[in-house]
């Protein structure tokens, strides 16, 4: 599961599936935009708006911020012209996700760090934007002569991604 994810956002498509994060920077078919941060190592607030507000109508009904943990911890420091942070706790009781700027957030630990030309987070509705293709079954080989008296088992599954509509979703 963890290769599969980590393929999924870095993936070079090649005996892998494209990862969400490969395809180069621009606005037209085929390239993804990036917004950038008002910093060269650091989020800000002028960003995250910048990203937000990037992103079409159409989309932002379903459109969800995906971050590492280190960069969740540093979009929490953030505070609005006012001293208010602009992260929103949630609250586990009532089901109510965290949200920032009234999107909901989801950890990747196989997003970038924030770093000088890092893509750090991704905004949008992701669903619409990338396609898993998973193919039925898993093949299994039994080895019960390599290590004798120890038998081992080879599991492979066949399964593939890439996006398919290329303005649902942008990168900061």
């Amino acid at each position: 599961g963890r290769v599969e994810a980590t393929a999924f956002f870095t993936g070079t498509g090649v005996n892998k599936p494209r990862g969400i994060l490969t395809y180069a920077a621009g606005t037209t078919n085929g390239t993804i935009e990036q917004i950038v941060s008002g910093a060269a190592t650091a989020v800000t607030a002028d960003g995250l708006y910048d990203l937000v507000y990037s992103l079409k109508d159409f989309y932002t009904a379903n459109a969800k911020f995906v971050m590492k943990r280190t960069t969740v911890r540093d979009v929490l420091k953030l505070k609005d012209g006012d001293g208010q942070y602009m992260w929103q706790i949630g609250d586990i009781k009532s089901g109510q996700p965290a949200t920032l700027l009234a999107y909901p957030v989801i950890r990747a630990e196989d997003m970038e760090t924030v770093g000088a030309s890092a893509l750090a987070i991704l905004f949008g509705d992701i669903a619409t934007a990338y396609t898993i293709v998973d193919r039925l079954g898993i093949t299994m080989l039994r080895d019960n002569l390599t290590a004798k008296p120890y038998v081992k088992f080879y599991h492979r599954r066949r399964v593939g991604g890439d996006v398919v509509n290329f303005e649902a979703y942008k990168l900061m």
